[in-house]
């Protein structure tokens, strides 16, 4: 009788708990600081105002003069840092996964939207996001929606860039050098994007860098890459796997 009252006591208990989280164990979402803004909110924020954000850290595009350019996201949505204000000693401490306070203005430039003239501080969490898979997203008005976060591109099929059929082209025009820019063409269900490797980024040393060096028209290829926006869909690839 009394193991049995035991048991019985137990599962009050493990249904009361339950109860007082509504059913969740764990909700998964960030819990923001006084102040700071959600995704949400940050999304709804007019232009050229300031925002608040907590963000973490997943990959470092360039450092110079003591400001930053940082690629960064949260469970909800992802931030672009452009020339954020931050020591060289501080830009090591910015590892992937990093959780940063950043009070700055909401931008915009050929539509990416940013946020420039930033400060940050260092704050205790860390947060790496899986890529979302956003092929079935190329050609929706969705797909704004996800912008500068971490996404894949699966069985794209890579085509001519320029008349003379080259699979890429250091800078857009083709002006550039080894060590420019890479602008390549990628196509899927009958429309072609151009995708680029951002060379501060990832640079003529890096894996994703030389793939697309090698990269031959008609190749088919998977992709991972921050959902970076210039006149319309421009992804920074991070990697390329050719099928």
């Amino acid at each position: 009788m009394k193991k049995f009252l035991a048991i019985a006591l137990a599962v009050v208990l493990c249904l009361a708990l339950v109860a007082c989280s509504g059913g969740k164990t764990n909700s998964g979402a960030d819990v923001k600081g006084e102040g700071v803004m959600t995704y949400a909110e940050y999304t709804a924020a007019a232009l050229d105002t300031q925002v608040v954000v907590e963000t973490y850290v997943q990959a470092k595009q360039s450092w110079w003069e003591d400001k930053a350019t940082v690629y960064t996201q949260d469970k909800d949505g992802a931030y672009f840092l452009y020339n954020m204000a931050c020591s060289e000693a501080d830009y090591a401490k910015l590892t992937p996964g990093t959780k940063i306070k950043v009070t700055g203005y909401k931008s915009e430039w050929a539509g990416e939207v940013e946020i420039v003239d930033a400060t940050f501080e260092i704050e205790e969490g860390n947060y790496v996001a899986k890529a979302l898979d956003a092929t079935s997203l190329l050609g929706t008005e969705d797909l704004i929606k996800h912008q500068n976060e971490l996404v894949s591109f699966k069985g794209m099929k890579v085509e001519a860039c320029n008349d003379a059929g080259d699979a890429f082209m250091y800078n857009w025009d083709g002006s550039g050098e080894r060590g420019s820019d890479l602008y390549f063409n990628v196509s899927v269900g009958g429309n072609t994007y151009t995708f680029t490797v951002e060379s501060y980024l990832c640079g003529q040393d890096t894996a994703v860098y030389q793939a697309v060096e090698g990269l031959k028209v008609g190749d088919t290829v998977d992709m991972e890459g921050f959902l970076y926006w210039y006149e319309g869909v421009n992804p920074h690839i991070t990697s390329v796997t050719v099928k």
